[in-house]
């Protein structure tokens, strides 16, 4: 497994990855109708670096690592993960957080904070506790689950 940069060549990928995610609309709070091209244009915006995660020629995960705040609090990083609904239960989700963990110590942040993490997706969450995140917020009922109503979504903190 390789993780290396996203490039406009790796959009169609990208997206097949995002898609299935979006219109679930169970874990980001995304419009579940979101276009191919304004889902590209938040996951590859200029205020991060996209990656993907690749087996030979095939793209089995995508993150995005960017400050989570401007000034003040622009040593704090914020990163989202997609694996690829073939490849879950691989490790992927955990090969790119503990990647994108390294290259924001790298790239001199202290500190890593998930700003809304569905309270319902319990994979994620047990696996960001199993690298050491912890659960430092919670805001009760903010997400729309499509099939369990309002549920909370949890803020996840860890200095690095």
């Amino acid at each position: 497994m390789v993780i290396r940069n996203a490039t406009q060549q790796d959009a169609s990928a990208i997206w097949s990855i995002l898609e299935p995610v979006i219109r679930a609309g169970e874990t980001f709070a995304l419009a579940r109708d979101m276009t191919r091209e304004a889902a590209l244009s938040y996951w590859m915006a200029p205020d991060r670096e996209t990656f993907v995660a690749t087996e030979g020629n095939s793209i089995l995960g995508t993150y995005y690592l960017r400050a989570n705040q401007q000034g003040g609090g622009g040593h704090v990083a914020n990163c989202g993960y997609v694996t690829a609904g073939a490849a879950a239960g691989r490790g992927i989700g955990r090969l790119m957080c503990e990647d994108s963990l390294k290259r924001a110590k790298a790239q001199g942040f202290r500190a890593v904070q998930f700003n809304f993490v569905v309270s319902t997706n319990r994979r994620a969450i047990a696996l960001w506790k199993s690298l050491g995140f912890e659960i430092v917020g919670q805001l009760p009922k903010a997400f729309h689950h499509p099939a369990q109503g309002d549920v909370d979504a949890l803020v996840m903190f860890k200095t690095l």
